[in-house]
């Protein structure tokens, strides 16, 4: 299946994939453009909350196919985003208690694909991404999902710590993953509950870390101190799926 993340150049067809209300994922403008047309792109860009970075010329040139880009490139999702209500809708109709996966900040595009893949065969409901300094749903994420980006729902929202708040007053529960967290296996991951993974280098931020529940380590017997991060989700996961059996 081919995916692509569909790159739209020059100012119309920028501005016409904003307001025919396509998800765009990130928008390119030329450093220092502030005419009319540029204005009334970027107040529609604020409107989606798209990310926006201001670059060179150069840079431009360099991701333009068309080479006539007007100074705005926009990188349009290779595939939908859903509604965190759809990701629960999703759980209520398997008659399922919710079991959901929030990324806080994987930059990877193969993490955040292999994530979505192991999300799918262990049973997860739902994935949900932020939209600020995390890659979204690229051509990439989509084929190293191996197409389960078309049967896995994934949510993109502004604030993780405003959605956890939200589910916990669904009754759900949320366990991080964390070097300096108790065993997994001593932990109760049963019922509803949210699984939260760190990005690559920082891990789970502070915030978001006191939002959850509950704080888990993986057993490490090597020589290093980390997992990947889509390894260590993998894990995790299924410890869960494992507790759901009983």
């Amino acid at each position: 299946m081919g995916y692509h993340e569909s790159l739209t150049e020059g100012r119309n067809a920028v501005l016409e994939a904003f307001r025919s209300g396509k998800t765009v994922d990130r928008l390119f403008v030329l450093d220092g453009c502030q005419d009319g047309p540029v204005k009334t792109i970027l107040r529609e860009a604020k409107k989606q909350d798209t990310m926006v970075q201001y670059v060179k010329k150069e840079r431009l040139d360099q991701l333009s196919e068309t080479k006539n880009h007007q100074g705005v490139i926009a990188y349009c999702a290779a595939c939908e985003y859903a509604e965190v209500s759809d990701i629960l809708e999703n759980a209520k109709k398997k008659g399922e208690a919710p079991f959901i996966v929030l990324l806080d900040g994987i930059e990877d595009p193969h993490n955040l694909g292999a994530i979505i893949r192991t999300a799918n065969q262990a049973g997860a409901h739902g994935v949900i991404i932020p939209k600020r300094r995390a890659v979204g749903l690229t051509a990439t994420v989509a084929r190293t999902s191996a197409g389960a980006v078309n049967y896995t729902p994934v949510a993109k929202v502004t604030n993780l710590v405003t959605v956890m708040e939200d589910l916990k007053k669904e009754g759900m529960w949320f366990v991080c993953a964390d070097m300096d967290g108790e065993e997994m296996y001593s932990l109760n991951l049963k019922g509803p509950i949210g699984l939260v993974i760190g990005n690559e280098g920082e891990g789970v931020s502070r915030l978001v870390k006191e939002h959850c529940d509950m704080v888990a380590s993986i057993p490490m017997k090597g020589d290093i101190d980390s997992l990947n991060a889509s390894v260590a989700m993998g894990v995790l996961a299924y410890e869960i799926v494992r507790q759901r059996r009983f």
